[in-house]
């Protein structure tokens, strides 16, 4: 929340402007809450147009030459229906774009402010029509085909990780909103002398910026990753990781919920051991396994985890990353759909939305390099026999669940395909191939028992997710890969 002083000098700074901009708007007393969504749609876009970090825009000053008239709008009191105004404006508008009313007294008159975010990734609706400023004339995108090209251009090269969390901060400011020891404890370097020494390495890698005033912006990347409390950037709080553990197979009973406040990379391994400590022991499972270890593996959880936070959607409003802890299974959600193919992650480089997060956290130690997270995970549950892990899209995340263990005995078929097909993946990227032996070996089934490996198999091959490397060897040495090995 900007402070009144602030919003009074931004005021200030506003109408020195000769006239309206594209990005700036002046009401006296116009209300209409259809005019101000569309305002809303109009001044986003063409924010995000010009490179600008908010639209403005104000009631209370004369448009033809910024006279303080004074307003008798306050928005909390307008209602649609029943319905309050910025309910009713956020409901129309797609996306849901962050924009904020605030309301001050300037020259002893009332001046409302509208702060508004640029629009990302596509251009704003409102009720369905997109608008755009041309001059200081509100028109339908739709109209100026030119500047909807020009639009989706700057939506193609802006990264959500360059937009800010919080802009014109001053330098004790800065230094108090980011954990900035914990980043140079990362990257295994000491805490430089003199704050100005500090503030000019984080600014050297990207995650603030000093603006005209001499004072600070932060990025986007240095508070998802560094930020002390997530609670104190009103754009991120809801990209909080929320962790929470139920008492049984279903969400019924709650043992414990938390939500996380620290940034992404400074409080990652106090969030693996809290997940740890919740996660009960494994009884003594087979020759491989001892019953002091936990029911999921250490690292497969950091890996999903790290994975989780580095490839979610954060352009999309309301939702974080869940954490959920059943007493037979770990179901890791995030925001967003996945770039690759579910039944690909294990062998697919990723293709990943936010490319600075993921070159950060790689770079402070917090996850794998490039493509080898998947891999890694699905290997340790090879290791404790576990059912395979199971990645699933739905209409807006992606979920990644890992089980408790489970005999091969009691493993439904659909169970045992899928472990067959990763550990054909699994085998092919490490190149290597999966045979009987391999997949008994990965189960836990004495030879004996071979025949139900070799039943596993045949029932793969069915389904087409696994194909013979080579159909001219005998049968006591065929090998297999994944089906798309040969494409």
């Amino acid at each position: 929340m900007m402070d009144e002083k602030y919003i009074i000098d931004l005021i200030k700074e506003l109408i020195k402007y000769p006239k309206e901009t594209e990005w700036i708007e002046f009401k006296h007393n116009n209300s209409d809450p259809q005019e101000i969504g569309e305002y809303i749609s109009s001044l986003s876009n063409s924010a995000a147009l010009n490179g600008k970090a908010n639209a403005y825009l104000l009631w209370g000053i004369r448009d033809e030459d910024h006279e303080i008239l004074g307003t008798g709008f306050i928005p909390s009191q307008i209602k649609i229906g029943n319905e309050e105004l910025e309910n009713w404006l956020l409901r129309l508008l797609s996306p849901k774009i962050d924009f904020s009313f605030y309301q001050v007294q300037f020259n002893n008159k009332d001046v409302v402010l509208l702060e508004i975010k640029p629009a990302y990734r596509h251009p704003v609706q409102f009720q369905g029509t997109e608008y755009i400023r041309i001059g200081s004339y509100k028109k339908k995108l739709k109209d100026f085909p030119e500047k909807e090209r020009e639009l989706w251009r700057v939506f193609d090269k802006t990264p959500f990780e360059s937009l800010f969390a919080k802009e014109n901060v001053v330098s004790q400011e800065v230094l108090r909103l980011l954990n900035y020891s914990s980043y140079f404890e990362l990257m295994n370097k000491p805490v430089p002398d003199g704050n100005q020494a500090i503030l000019e390495a984080l600014k050297n890698d990207d995650l603030i910026l000093k603006n005209e005033t001499g004072n600070y912006n932060i990025n986007n990347l240095g508070a998802i990753l560094f930020a002390n409390n997530f609670n104190e950037f009103k754009f991120l709080k809801r990209k909080s990781i929320r962790v929470i553990h139920y008492k049984g197979n279903n969400r019924l009973e709650t043992l414990k919920e938390q939500v996380g406040v620290k940034g992404y990379a400074s409080g990652f391994e106090g969030l693996i051991e809290f997940l740890l400590a919740l996660v009960p022991s494994n009884e003594l499972i087979g020759k491989a396994l001892r019953k002091d270890l936990p029911m999921f593996p250490a690292i497969a959880i950091r890996e999903l985890v790290a994975n989780a936070l580095i490839h979610q959607d954060f352009f999309q409003t309301g939702t974080g990353p869940t954490i959920e802890i059943f007493s037979n299974r770990m179901e890791i959600t995030n925001p967003g759909t996945p770039l690759v193919k579910t039944e690909r992650f294990l062998d697919s480089p990723p293709k990943s939305r936010n490319e600075y997060i993921a070159s950060l956290m790689r770079r402070v130690g917090v996850c794998e390099e490039r493509g080898s997270g998947i891999d890694k995970a699905v290997f340790e549950t090879e290791i404790y026999q576990l059912p395979a892990p199971i990645f699933e899209a739905t209409e807006e995340h992606t979920r990644v669940v890992l089980f408790a263990y489970k005999n091969f005995w009691d493993m439904d078929s659909e169970e045992k395909n899928w472990a067959c097909y990763l550990h054909s993946c699994l085998k092919f990227v490490q190149r290597e191939y999966m045979t009987n032996a391999t997949l008994r070996n990965r189960f836990g089934v004495e030879e004996k028992n071979s025949a139900a490996i070799s039943r596993v198999i045949r029932d793969t091959l069915e389904k087409g997710l696994i194909i013979k490397y080579d159909e001219s060897s005998g049968r006591k040495f065929v090998k297999y890969i994944p089906w798309w090995a040969r494409q």
